[in-house]
């Protein structure tokens, strides 16, 4: 499993001094939605040059345009960028084939996508599957809910208010990625925090939360 590092809601020196602070326990690091809004594709670019080994991430969220959105992702260099489930199938067709062409990956987000148009989206086998609780469900209900389908097949990750104590069961559901970003990044001590969940994900418990 596959820790995702997500950034958000924080200007580029504080993302990059944060994905530094972490580095040796992640594996992903995502250029959140909020950095890219802020600050351009020039973000993921910044993210790129800073940490040439680890797989950028670009949560573009596209929903539309998807050429030209992924053509900024990829040349920018990311590694994978994301597009929402609930796109059309022509757009998420036009960003796999960009992704191939650019030998990347794509995130399907899952947010709000019903089981009738997840059956819909089994055909795109090589992406990767992510199902998301919002940001906005968690302010509301204060705690995440992520109901985990099958996608037999394809690569799966999470989203959404992950905890380390939550992250056990996570764990257990075989996910190939696993997103975290205020339990890591809000800790009082981010770097003790990225340790325990991946000492979790590798199968030693992590001892307190951070």
């Amino acid at each position: 499993m596959k820790i995702q590092l997500a950034l958000d809601r924080m200007n580029m020196e504080e993302a990059i001094e944060m994905a530094r602070s972490v580095e040796a326990s992640i594996d992903w690091i995502e250029v959140g939605t909020s950095l890219i809004k802020e600050f351009g594709v020039n973000s993921i670019k910044e993210m790129k040059n800073h940490f040439p080994d680890k797989k950028i991430v670009a949560d573009m969220k596209t929903m539309d345009n998807a050429v030209y959105e992924m053509d900024l992702c990829f040349q920018s260099g990311a590694d994978v960028a994301t597009v929402m489930g609930a796109a059309s199938d022509v757009t998420i067709q036009k960003c796999l084939e960009k992704a191939c062409e650019y030998k990347g990956q794509i995130m399907i987000d899952l947010l709000n996508v019903s089981d009738t148009r997840l059956e819909q989206l089994r055909i795109y086998r090589q992406a990767i599957f992510c199902e998301h609780v919002s940001k906005d469900s968690q302010e509301n209900s204060g705690h995440a809910m992520i109901n985990m389908r099958n996608h037999a097949g394809s690569m799966r990750a999470a989203a959404g208010g992950i905890a380390l104590s939550s992250l056990p069961v996570m764990v257990r559901k075989g996910l190939d990625v696993i997103i975290i970003g205020s339990a890591i990044t809000k800790a009082k001590d981010p770097a003790e925090a990225a340790r325990l969940f991946k000492e979790t994900v590798n199968g030693k418990k992590g001892v307190k939360e951070v």
